[in-house]
């Protein structure tokens, strides 16, 4: 049976030290701020502020929500991330994605300040964290490092293959595996012969949006299975990219769903918005 690797756990651990070190800022004056943009009423989007603001109140973190109507306009949503660029009580700014459709999403993410960017998606952070010289890393892909060396897994001279492409999780994952010194495969919609590569894995990181789209036959013996979805299929029973009943068995180690990376994400946002406010120290 594989090793399940627990996410709640693991992140429980991690807010208690980032509640250590916001105790100890707030010494010093500052208290870590982070303020959450949301555009409409996605649910799902809905859910995951909520968990935010909560997780920010029980660190001892401040935090504001700005909740936007769906009909804001690009120039209403950018006077706003202008104000709060320029607010020295805002440390971290995150505007929660996907945008509605008449919005420009580079050019959201590109007018928030990069030493307010907790999720690291302006061109200037990932740019940083191509060459390994960052102060943020992008929330998911951050989160799964840390579960990886909370477990003690081995990453170096490890074939790591990652499936799904996004700039939210698969590039960046991809990246930090590398700097991890693995050897790294990125797979999409358009590869060719994916259960062959995908068999070839060490470490397996599937984070493409499809419920159970990893079968058993895609995984080596021993492989370890990291899965990033959150799918709710037509049975309505929550689940992630991988088949998790049949492909189990064949793993050392595995991520549930839910419980496995979900929670790391949310503690990666506060150890970002913590990296932020300790940079005003400086």
């Amino acid at each position: 049976m594989a090793k399940l690797i627990n996410g709640k756990e693991i992140s429980a651990a991690v807010k208690q030290r980032i509640a250590r070190e916001v105790s100890e800022i707030k010494q010093k004056g500052v208290t870590p701020g982070l303020a959450v943009i949301i555009v409409g009423n996605d649910p799902a989007s809905e859910v995951y502020v909520g968990s935010k603001e909560r997780t920010c109140k029980e660190l001892g973190m401040y935090s504001e929500k700005y909740a936007l109507p769906a009909d804001t306009s690009e120039d209403e949503l950018l006077a706003l991330i202008d104000r709060l660029n320029n607010d020295d009580k805002i440390h971290g700014i995150l505007c929660q994605l996907p945008l509605p459709k008449h919005l420009d999403e580079k050019a959201v993410i590109n007018a928030i300040d990069p030493r307010k960017d907790v999720d690291a998606f302006h061109p200037q952070n990932v740019g940083h964290i191509m060459i390994g010289d960052y102060d943020f890393l992008p929330c998911t892909p951050a989160g799964i490092m840390e579960m990886l060396r909370y477990e003690n897994i081995e990453t170096s001279g490890k074939h790591c293959v990652v499936i799904g492409r996004s700039n939210i999780v698969g590039k960046p994952m991809a990246m930090l595996m590398l700097h991890a010194n693995s050897t790294v495969t990125i797979c999409h919609s358009k590869t060719e012969n994916l259960k062959e590569i995908c068999r070839e894995a060490d470490i397996l990181i599937a984070a493409v949006g499809r419920a159970r789209f990893v079968t058993a036959d895609m995984v080596k013996k021993g492989a370890v299975v990291i899965d990033v979805g959150m799918n709710r299929p037509a049975d309505g029973k929550l689940c992630g990219d991988v088949d998790f009943e049949n492909v189990e068995p064949l793993c050392s180690a595995i991520t549930p769903v839910p419980g496995g990376v979900g929670p790391m994400t949310i503690a990666t946002l506060m150890q970002n918005t913590l990296t932020a406010a300790k940079a005003t120290l400086r």
